[in-house]
């Protein structure tokens, strides 16, 4: 079964930004640790099971937190896929404190994008990330990401132009000397 990816970029950001005060923090993308999963429950306000997302074989989970801190801001499933090369985004979701509302910080679900384009330069496959989309979304993440619809109407891709915009926004020091 392909999973639809449904995640709103709320703003591009230099890294995440408190609602409350305006300031920004620095962030760092680290591997979760079985143990870690555990701990995220839908009972939790979580909206996918990451529970039977980190079981599932290439698929590589990291979170996103606070530099310093080990406090899950987001998470997102990638996973490398080189004999096409390009970074296929399985899920991405902010942590519950970070939904609607009520959320903490801005910017959390762009730079976890940022950083599957990354990964995608670091590997050699020029930024392009892949993912498949809610159609109601479609428009929003050609707009916010530089995303466009690839093969059929629910598959998107983000490739280097568009990548290098979303990485240099994160990384600020990444294509310096490349």
């Amino acid at each position: 079964m392909t999973k639809t990816n449904e995640f709103a970029i709320d703003k591009i950001t230099n890294s995440i930004e408190e609602i409350a005060t305006g300031k920004s923090f620095e962030t760092e993308m680290v591997l979760v640790r079985a143990e870690e999963i555990k701990t995220v429950h839908k009972k939790g306000g979580w909206f996918f099971d990451w529970k039977k997302e980190f079981k599932e074989p290439g698929h590589q989970i990291y979170k996103l937190v606070l530099q310093g801190d080990s406090k899950i801001q987001g998470l997102i499933s990638i996973e490398p896929i080189p004999s096409q090369f390009y970074i296929e985004m399985h899920l991405i979701e902010n942590a519950p404190h970070n939904h609607a509302n009520g959320k903490q910080f801005v910017g959390v679900a762009a730079n976890m994008v940022a950083f599957a384009c990354k990964i995608s330069f670091d590997f050699g496959f020029d930024g392009f990330v892949a993912f498949t989309a809610k159609t109601s979304l479609i428009n929003h993440y050609a707009e916010t990401l530089g995303a466009r619809v690839i093969y059929n109407q629910n598959r998107m891709g983000i490739f280097t132009p568009a990548a290098k915009i979303l990485v240099n926004s994160y990384y600020k020091n990444y294509f310096h000397g490349r």
